[in-house]
């Protein structure tokens, strides 16, 4: 009985981290890129947007395939917080 709270417990944090975690990391991904881009500004943006769909959509399939909740943990909140970081050290965009 206790083993299955244990294993319910595991499968909320996993898809916790897949859904709102994912989301956050693709979405700082591509920020970023769209601010490094060398191509103007709109056409940079596009970009960025058409391929979010993509990397969260690898995110969400990755977090589900991988077996150890801490690697799934530690590279989608690390992706997002390190993303955000690096935006946020780029100051704002003129």
């Amino acid at each position: 009985m206790a083993g299955s709270y244990t294993a319910n417990g595991r499968m909320a944090a996993r898809t916790f981290t897949a859904i709102v975690g994912g989301y956050a990391a693709a979405a700082a991904c591509v920020s970023l890129l769209a601010r490094i881009a060398p191509v103007d500004r709109a056409e940079a943006t596009i970009w960025a947007m058409t391929l979010s769909f993509l990397v969260y959509g690898g995110l969400l399939l990755w977090a589900f395939h991988e077996t150890r909740l801490a690697r799934v943990a530690v590279t989608i909140w690390g992706l997002a917080f390190g993303s955000a970081g690096c935006l946020w050290l780029l100051g704002p965009a003129l």
